[in-house]
Protein backbone atom coordinates (compact mmCIF):
# COMPACT_ATOMS: atom_id res chain seq x y z
CA UNK A 1 0.00 0.00 0.00
CA UNK A 2 2.42 2.73 -1.16
CA UNK A 3 0.95 6.33 -1.65
CA UNK A 4 1.63 8.95 -4.00
CA UNK A 5 3.26 10.65 -0.83
CA UNK A 6 5.72 7.81 -0.84
CA UNK A 7 4.46 6.59 2.33
CA UNK A 8 4.00 2.05 2.79
CA UNK A 9 2.20 0.57 5.39
CA UNK A 10 3.15 -3.30 5.52
CA UNK A 11 0.45 -3.87 8.31
CA UNK A 12 -2.35 -2.58 6.38
CA UNK A 13 -0.81 -5.01 3.45
CA UNK A 14 -1.10 -7.53 5.76
CA UNK A 15 -4.62 -6.58 6.34
CA UNK A 16 -6.06 -6.27 2.72
CA UNK A 17 -4.65 -9.63 1.67
CA UNK A 18 -6.61 -11.01 4.34
CA UNK A 19 -9.66 -9.28 3.02
CA UNK A 20 -9.09 -10.65 -0.17
CA UNK A 21 -8.24 -13.95 0.77
CA UNK A 22 -11.77 -14.14 2.57
CA UNK A 23 -13.60 -12.66 -0.70
CA UNK A 24 -11.95 -15.24 -2.34
CA UNK A 25 -12.46 -18.05 -0.46
CA UNK A 26 -16.17 -17.73 -0.39
CA UNK A 27 -16.82 -17.71 -3.85
CA UNK A 28 -14.00 -20.65 -4.17
CA UNK A 29 -16.31 -22.49 -1.34
CA UNK A 30 -20.07 -21.56 -3.21
CA UNK A 31 -19.81 -21.51 -6.77
CA UNK A 32 -23.94 -22.28 -6.41
CA UNK A 33 -26.16 -23.27 -3.63
CA UNK A 34 -25.24 -26.98 -3.43
CA UNK A 35 -21.23 -26.79 -3.48
CA UNK A 36 -18.68 -27.29 -3.12
CA UNK A 37 -20.04 -26.58 0.01
CA UNK A 38 -23.22 -26.01 0.64
CA UNK A 39 -24.36 -22.91 1.63
CA UNK A 40 -26.47 -24.53 5.10
CA UNK A 41 -23.23 -25.77 6.16
CA UNK A 42 -22.13 -24.19 9.47
CA UNK A 43 -18.33 -25.11 10.91
CA UNK A 44 -18.31 -25.85 14.09
CA UNK A 45 -15.46 -23.38 15.51
CA UNK A 46 -16.99 -19.84 15.22
CA UNK A 47 -14.12 -18.31 13.65
CA UNK A 48 -14.25 -20.40 10.43
CA UNK A 49 -17.65 -18.52 9.66
CA UNK A 50 -15.49 -15.45 8.34
CA UNK A 51 -14.38 -17.94 5.82
CA UNK A 52 -18.22 -19.51 5.05
CA UNK A 53 -19.44 -15.96 4.84
CA UNK A 54 -16.17 -14.33 3.17
CA UNK A 55 -18.42 -11.73 1.45
CA UNK A 56 -17.69 -9.75 5.00
CA UNK A 57 -13.99 -9.23 3.48
CA UNK A 58 -15.83 -6.54 1.52
CA UNK A 59 -16.63 -4.53 4.75
CA UNK A 60 -12.92 -5.21 5.97
CA UNK A 61 -11.75 -3.61 2.71
CA UNK A 62 -13.81 -0.40 3.33
CA UNK A 63 -12.95 -0.02 6.78
CA UNK A 64 -9.36 0.10 5.93
CA UNK A 65 -10.11 2.46 3.16
CA UNK A 66 -11.69 5.04 5.71
CA UNK A 67 -8.51 4.47 8.13
CA UNK A 68 -5.79 4.41 5.29
CA UNK A 69 -7.06 8.24 3.88
CA UNK A 70 -7.69 9.55 7.01
CA UNK A 71 -3.74 8.11 7.91
CA UNK A 72 -2.82 9.35 4.56
CA UNK A 73 -4.55 13.01 5.29
CA UNK A 74 -4.18 13.35 8.92
CA UNK A 75 -2.59 17.23 9.40
CA UNK A 76 -2.47 17.62 5.83
CA UNK A 77 -3.79 20.22 3.59
CA UNK A 78 -5.22 18.20 0.77
CA UNK A 79 -5.59 19.42 -2.94
CA UNK A 80 -8.71 17.18 -4.07
CA UNK A 81 -8.77 17.59 -7.82
CA UNK A 82 -5.39 15.79 -7.79
CA UNK A 83 -7.06 13.70 -5.19
CA UNK A 84 -9.50 12.49 -7.47
CA UNK A 85 -7.46 12.18 -10.64
CA UNK A 86 -5.08 10.10 -8.72
CA UNK A 87 -8.04 7.83 -7.39
CA UNK A 88 -8.78 7.23 -11.05
CA UNK A 89 -6.07 6.74 -12.17
CA UNK A 90 -5.69 3.49 -9.19
CA UNK A 91 -9.22 2.21 -10.05
CA UNK A 92 -9.94 2.67 -13.93
CA UNK A 93 -7.08 0.90 -15.81
CA UNK A 94 -7.80 -2.20 -14.50
CA UNK A 95 -11.48 -1.87 -14.29
CA UNK A 96 -11.54 -1.04 -17.74
CA UNK A 97 -9.83 -4.10 -18.61
CA UNK A 98 -11.96 -5.98 -16.74
CA UNK A 99 -15.05 -4.69 -18.21
CA UNK A 100 -13.72 -5.39 -21.92
CA UNK A 101 -12.49 -8.89 -21.06
CA UNK A 102 -15.75 -9.52 -19.85
CA UNK A 103 -17.46 -8.19 -22.59
CA UNK A 104 -15.63 -10.33 -25.19
CA UNK A 105 -16.26 -13.45 -22.85
CA UNK A 106 -19.93 -12.56 -23.60
CA UNK A 107 -19.69 -11.84 -27.22
CA UNK A 108 -17.58 -15.41 -27.70
CA UNK A 109 -20.45 -17.11 -25.67
CA UNK A 110 -22.94 -15.60 -27.92
CA UNK A 111 -24.98 -12.94 -25.44
CA UNK A 112 -26.04 -9.63 -26.88
CA UNK A 113 -23.89 -6.71 -25.70
CA UNK A 114 -26.69 -4.56 -25.03
CA UNK A 115 -27.73 -5.58 -21.66
CA UNK A 116 -24.70 -5.71 -20.48
CA UNK A 117 -23.17 -2.24 -21.52
CA UNK A 118 -26.36 -1.14 -20.15
CA UNK A 119 -25.62 -2.57 -16.71
CA UNK A 120 -21.72 -1.36 -17.18
CA UNK A 121 -23.09 2.50 -17.61
CA UNK A 122 -25.84 2.04 -14.54
CA UNK A 123 -22.74 1.41 -12.85
CA UNK A 124 -21.74 5.02 -12.06
CA UNK A 125 -24.49 4.72 -9.49
CA UNK A 126 -25.85 1.28 -8.99
CA UNK A 127 -23.98 -1.67 -8.10
CA UNK A 128 -24.10 -3.54 -11.42
CA UNK A 129 -20.24 -3.05 -12.62
CA UNK A 130 -18.67 -6.78 -13.40
CA UNK A 131 -16.55 -8.59 -11.55
CA UNK A 132 -16.92 -7.22 -8.01
CA UNK A 133 -16.85 -4.01 -9.51
CA UNK A 134 -20.24 -2.75 -7.68
CA UNK A 135 -17.48 -2.35 -4.55
CA UNK A 136 -15.59 0.12 -6.69
CA UNK A 137 -18.75 2.10 -7.02
CA UNK A 138 -19.22 2.02 -3.53
CA UNK A 139 -15.78 3.23 -3.37
CA UNK A 140 -16.18 6.05 -5.35
CA UNK A 141 -19.30 7.44 -3.78
CA UNK A 142 -16.84 7.36 -0.29
CA UNK A 143 -14.62 9.55 -2.40
CA UNK A 144 -17.28 12.36 -3.70
CA UNK A 145 -17.99 12.12 0.30
CA UNK A 146 -14.68 12.05 1.71
CA UNK A 147 -13.47 15.78 1.88
CA UNK A 148 -16.15 16.90 3.44
CA UNK A 149 -16.24 13.44 6.12
CA UNK A 150 -12.73 14.91 7.00
CA UNK A 151 -13.36 18.55 7.57
CA UNK A 152 -16.09 17.09 10.50
CA UNK A 153 -14.23 14.63 11.87
CA UNK A 154 -10.99 17.24 12.20
CA UNK A 155 -13.74 19.47 13.90
CA UNK A 156 -15.78 17.37 15.59
CA UNK A 157 -13.88 14.09 16.09
CA UNK A 158 -17.29 12.10 17.13
CA UNK A 159 -18.89 13.33 13.71
CA UNK A 160 -18.45 10.01 12.35
CA UNK A 161 -20.52 8.31 14.96
CA UNK A 162 -23.24 11.26 14.18
CA UNK A 163 -23.38 10.13 10.69
CA UNK A 164 -23.20 6.20 11.51
CA UNK A 165 -26.20 7.23 13.24
CA UNK A 166 -28.28 8.97 10.46
CA UNK A 167 -27.19 5.78 8.22
CA UNK A 168 -28.73 3.47 10.69
CA UNK A 169 -31.85 5.65 10.65
CA UNK A 170 -32.08 5.38 6.61
CA UNK A 171 -31.67 1.68 6.68
CA UNK A 172 -34.05 1.50 9.15
CA UNK A 173 -36.99 3.58 7.21
CA UNK A 174 -35.86 2.15 3.90
CA UNK A 175 -36.52 -0.97 6.17
CA UNK A 176 -39.97 0.20 7.46
CA UNK A 177 -40.84 1.39 4.18
CA UNK A 178 -39.58 -1.64 1.57
CA UNK A 179 -39.76 -4.27 3.85
CA UNK A 180 -35.99 -5.49 3.40
CA UNK A 181 -32.72 -3.59 3.40
CA UNK A 182 -29.82 -5.81 2.57
CA UNK A 183 -29.99 -4.76 -0.75
CA UNK A 184 -29.02 -1.18 0.42
CA UNK A 185 -27.19 -2.63 2.87
CA UNK A 186 -25.09 -5.49 1.10
CA UNK A 187 -24.27 -3.59 -2.18
CA UNK A 188 -24.37 0.05 -1.62
CA UNK A 189 -22.53 3.12 0.43
CA UNK A 190 -25.88 3.31 2.09
CA UNK A 191 -24.88 0.17 4.11
CA UNK A 192 -20.94 0.39 3.65
CA UNK A 193 -20.40 3.85 4.88
CA UNK A 194 -20.43 2.35 8.33
CA UNK A 195 -17.48 0.56 7.37
CA UNK A 196 -15.45 3.48 6.02
CA UNK A 197 -17.02 6.08 8.94
CA UNK A 198 -15.72 4.09 11.76
CA UNK A 199 -12.06 3.06 9.62
CA UNK A 200 -11.92 7.41 10.14
CA UNK A 201 -13.04 7.35 13.17
CA UNK A 202 -10.79 3.92 14.63
CA UNK A 203 -7.41 6.59 13.18
CA UNK A 204 -8.73 9.34 15.27
CA UNK A 205 -8.90 7.08 18.55
CA UNK A 206 -6.15 4.31 17.64
CA UNK A 207 -4.04 5.60 20.88
CA UNK A 208 -6.94 3.38 22.38
CA UNK A 209 -6.52 0.26 21.15
CA UNK A 210 -2.43 0.11 21.18
CA UNK A 211 -1.69 -2.32 22.89
CA UNK A 212 -5.26 -3.79 23.86
CA UNK A 213 -4.36 -7.55 23.40
CA UNK A 214 -6.99 -8.60 26.00
CA UNK A 215 -9.48 -6.28 24.57
CA UNK A 216 -8.67 -7.37 21.19
CA UNK A 217 -9.24 -10.93 21.89
CA UNK A 218 -12.67 -10.00 23.47
CA UNK A 219 -13.53 -8.21 20.62
CA UNK A 220 -12.69 -11.16 18.05
CA UNK A 221 -14.09 -13.28 20.66
CA UNK A 222 -17.55 -11.55 20.89
CA UNK A 223 -17.58 -10.36 17.02
CA UNK A 224 -16.99 -14.56 16.08
CA UNK A 225 -19.92 -15.63 18.16
CA UNK A 226 -22.12 -13.03 16.52
CA UNK A 227 -21.02 -14.13 12.86
CA UNK A 228 -21.12 -17.81 13.48
CA UNK A 229 -24.95 -17.11 14.80
CA UNK A 230 -25.72 -15.19 11.55
CA UNK A 231 -24.22 -17.92 9.64
CA UNK A 232 -26.10 -20.75 11.23
CA UNK A 233 -29.37 -18.17 10.52
CA UNK A 234 -28.65 -18.04 6.86
CA UNK A 235 -26.08 -16.03 6.11
CA UNK A 236 -25.95 -13.62 3.02
CA UNK A 237 -28.31 -15.96 0.67
CA UNK A 238 -30.28 -18.03 3.07
CA UNK A 239 -31.38 -15.90 6.19
CA UNK A 240 -34.90 -16.65 5.18
CA UNK A 241 -34.94 -15.77 1.60
CA UNK A 242 -32.77 -13.71 -0.35
CA UNK A 243 -33.14 -10.54 -0.31
CA UNK A 244 -33.28 -10.90 3.51
CA UNK A 245 -36.72 -9.38 5.26
CA UNK A 246 -34.56 -9.59 8.64
CA UNK A 247 -33.81 -6.77 10.76
CA UNK A 248 -30.29 -7.51 11.09
CA UNK A 249 -28.99 -5.46 7.87
CA UNK A 250 -30.21 -2.88 9.57
CA UNK A 251 -27.12 -2.91 12.08
CA UNK A 252 -24.67 -5.18 10.40
CA UNK A 253 -22.66 -2.99 8.72
CA UNK A 254 -22.23 -0.91 11.85
CA UNK A 255 -21.51 -4.12 13.80
CA UNK A 256 -18.78 -4.77 11.08
CA UNK A 257 -17.63 -1.80 10.99
CA UNK A 258 -17.03 -1.50 14.68
CA UNK A 259 -15.43 -4.61 14.79
CA UNK A 260 -13.17 -3.96 11.56
CA UNK A 261 -12.26 -0.57 12.18
CA UNK A 262 -10.56 -1.39 16.23
CA UNK A 263 -8.84 -4.22 15.04
CA UNK A 264 -7.18 -2.54 12.05
CA UNK A 265 -6.43 0.12 14.51
CA UNK A 266 -4.96 -2.15 16.59
CA UNK A 267 -2.85 -4.13 14.42
CA UNK A 268 -1.46 -1.14 12.79
CA UNK A 269 -0.58 0.54 16.30
CA UNK A 270 0.79 -2.22 18.08
CA UNK A 271 2.95 -4.28 15.60
CA UNK A 272 5.04 -1.49 14.66
CA UNK A 273 8.08 -4.06 13.49
CA UNK A 274 7.86 -5.35 9.98
CA UNK A 275 7.09 -9.08 10.25
CA UNK A 276 9.16 -11.03 8.03
CA UNK A 277 8.20 -14.75 8.38
CA UNK A 278 6.85 -16.68 5.31
CA UNK A 279 3.04 -16.06 6.00
CA UNK A 280 2.83 -12.31 6.56
CA UNK A 281 5.05 -11.88 3.89
CA UNK A 282 2.29 -13.65 1.74
CA UNK A 283 -0.30 -11.58 3.28
CA UNK A 284 1.73 -8.73 2.32
CA UNK A 285 2.93 -9.78 -1.47
CA UNK A 286 -1.13 -10.22 -1.88
CA UNK A 287 -2.28 -7.09 0.03
CA UNK A 288 -0.21 -5.25 -2.72
CA UNK A 289 -1.45 -7.01 -5.75
CA UNK A 290 -5.05 -7.20 -3.93
CA UNK A 291 -7.15 -4.98 -6.39
CA UNK A 292 -5.60 -7.59 -9.36
CA UNK A 293 -6.57 -10.36 -7.66
CA UNK A 294 -9.70 -8.99 -6.14
CA UNK A 295 -10.81 -8.23 -9.83
CA UNK A 296 -10.12 -11.01 -11.99
CA UNK A 297 -10.67 -14.10 -9.42
CA UNK A 298 -13.75 -14.29 -10.66
CA UNK A 299 -12.78 -15.17 -13.88
CA UNK A 300 -11.38 -18.60 -12.87
CA UNK A 301 -11.87 -18.77 -9.09
CA UNK A 302 -15.28 -21.04 -9.39
CA UNK A 303 -14.38 -23.31 -12.47
CA UNK A 304 -11.40 -23.72 -10.51
CA UNK A 305 -13.03 -25.16 -7.22
CA UNK A 306 -14.91 -27.17 -9.50
CA UNK A 307 -11.78 -28.72 -11.58
CA UNK A 308 -10.77 -29.80 -7.85
CA UNK A 309 -13.90 -30.89 -6.97
CA UNK A 310 -14.12 -33.24 -10.51
CA UNK A 311 -10.71 -34.35 -10.96
CA UNK A 312 -8.19 -34.00 -8.12
CA UNK A 313 -10.66 -35.16 -4.76
CA UNK A 314 -13.87 -34.18 -3.49
CA UNK A 315 -13.43 -31.01 -1.67
CA UNK A 316 -17.33 -30.90 0.35
CA UNK A 317 -15.67 -30.78 3.23
CA UNK A 318 -15.35 -27.46 4.28
CA UNK A 319 -12.30 -27.42 6.33
CA UNK A 320 -10.31 -29.27 3.25
CA UNK A 321 -12.07 -26.66 0.77
CA UNK A 322 -10.49 -24.09 2.79
CA UNK A 323 -6.62 -25.81 2.62
CA UNK A 324 -7.56 -25.81 -1.24
CA UNK A 325 -8.54 -22.26 -1.59
CA UNK A 326 -5.43 -21.12 0.34
CA UNK A 327 -3.98 -22.57 -1.76
CA UNK A 328 -5.19 -21.76 -5.23
CA UNK A 329 -5.31 -17.96 -3.56
CA UNK A 330 -1.57 -18.13 -3.32
CA UNK A 331 -1.02 -19.82 -7.10
CA UNK A 332 -3.11 -16.41 -7.82
CA UNK A 333 -0.46 -13.74 -6.24
CA UNK A 334 1.68 -13.91 -9.47
CA UNK A 335 -1.56 -13.60 -11.55
CA UNK A 336 -2.05 -10.78 -9.59
CA UNK A 337 1.81 -9.49 -9.61
CA UNK A 338 1.78 -9.69 -13.16
CA UNK A 339 -1.78 -7.44 -13.84
CA UNK A 340 -0.16 -5.21 -11.58
CA UNK A 341 2.83 -4.77 -13.42
CA UNK A 342 1.29 -4.71 -16.54
CA UNK A 343 -1.83 -3.10 -16.29
CA UNK A 344 -1.66 -0.49 -13.14
CA UNK A 345 2.04 0.29 -12.39
CA UNK A 346 2.25 2.25 -15.67
CA UNK A 347 -0.42 4.43 -14.59
CA UNK A 348 0.52 4.69 -11.18
CA UNK A 349 3.61 6.41 -12.05
CA UNK A 350 1.68 9.49 -12.96
CA UNK A 351 0.44 9.97 -10.12
CA UNK A 352 0.45 13.30 -8.54
CA UNK A 353 0.95 14.66 -4.78
CA UNK A 354 -2.24 15.99 -3.26
CA UNK A 355 -1.32 16.77 0.04
CA UNK A 356 1.54 18.82 1.77
CA UNK A 357 1.85 19.93 5.82
CA UNK A 358 -0.67 22.41 7.23
CA UNK A 359 2.14 24.45 7.98
CA UNK A 360 3.82 25.15 5.07
CA UNK A 361 0.60 26.34 3.84
CA UNK A 362 0.36 30.15 4.00
CA UNK A 363 -1.83 31.65 6.37
CA UNK A 364 -3.61 34.86 6.03
CA UNK A 365 -3.84 37.50 8.61
CA UNK A 366 -7.13 35.55 10.42
CA UNK A 367 -4.67 32.81 11.22
CA UNK A 368 -6.11 30.29 9.01
CA UNK A 369 -4.85 28.12 6.32
CA UNK A 370 -5.33 29.35 3.27
CA UNK A 371 -7.21 27.24 0.65
CA UNK A 372 -4.85 25.11 -1.24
Amino acid sequence: MKSSTGEHYPALDHIRGLAAFLVFTWHFLHQSPDGPVPYGFVPALPIFSFLDEGITGVSLFMALSGYLFAKLLDGKQVSYLPFFANRALRLLPLLLAVIAIEACRRDLAGQPPGEYFTRVGKGLIFPTLPNGGWSITVEAHFYILLPFLLMTSRRFPFAPLLFIAAAILLRWALYVHIGEVQSAAAWTIIGHVDQFLAGILAFHLRAYAKDRHWLALAVLVAFSVFFWWFDAAGGFYQLEHYPSPHPIWIILPTLEAAAYAFGIAYYDTSFSRKRTSLPFKILEKAGAYSYSIYLLHLFFVMQLAAFINTNVMNISNFYVACLWSGLCFMATIPIGYLSYTCIEAPFLRMRMRYTEPASAVPTPASGRPAAV
